[in-house]
């Protein structure tokens, strides 16, 4: 199976990244990447939802390599509603979207990774949520970060936010458009 040089690019553009992550999430970043080497096949469609237009302003806010390498891929992606969203939740219904990247539905179809995104229209919060799997998020824009044993966080361009195992945790966007990777290992 070969890997489209899209997706190596973006592999290659996180790796860096998810290098720079300490304490326990590198445990996870580690984990995420020795999987992803394994390219896998999928027959994923490319769908968007409008909140997608708010990708572009999002990935304005920076320039880097991990940005760019996404940007390249972004069109590819099957974007949806988290599979739990609330309509009697409009702004958050109409104000989010997840995208797979590595794992179920995405660009490969994978059972032991997911790689994907999130992109939320400003003012958005993503509500209190939990999971099994321990998880690292890399920031794509501003957005802040809170879980049950930290405050609300913004850790910055080319920072990270780490998610131990089944904690309770959420998301925000502030002014502008919140646009983040998040990796975990199933």
């Amino acid at each position: 199976m070969v890997r489209s040089s899209a997706v190596q690019e973006f592999l290659n553009a996180a790796e860096i990244s998810l290098k720079r992550v300490t304490g326990p999430g590198a445990d996870v970043a580690q984990a995420v990447m020795t999987r992803w080497k394994d390219p896998r096949a999928s027959h994923a469609q490319p769908t968007r939802l409008p909140v997608c237009d708010w990708i572009v302003p999002a990935l304005a806010m920076q320039d880097g390599h991990l940005a760019r390498s996404f940007a390249r891929i972004e069109a590819q992606l099957s974007w949806g509603r988290r599979k739990h969203a609330d309509l009697a939740n409009l702004a958050f219904w109409d104000g989010h979207a997840n995208a797979v990247i590595l794992g179920p539905g995405g660009l490969e179809e994978r059972n032991d990774v997911w790689v994907g995104a999130t992109v939320m229209a400003p003012g958005v919060l993503y509500p209190d949520h939990d999971h099994a799997p321990a998880e690292v998020y890399l920031p794509l824009s501003a957005g802040q970060w809170w879980n049950a044993e930290m405050d609300w966080t913004d850790p910055g361009l080319g920072g990270f936010i780490y998610n131990p195992p089944g904690i309770l945790h959420a998301m925000r966007a502030g002014p502008a458009p919140f646009l983040a990777l998040w990796f975990l290992p199933i």
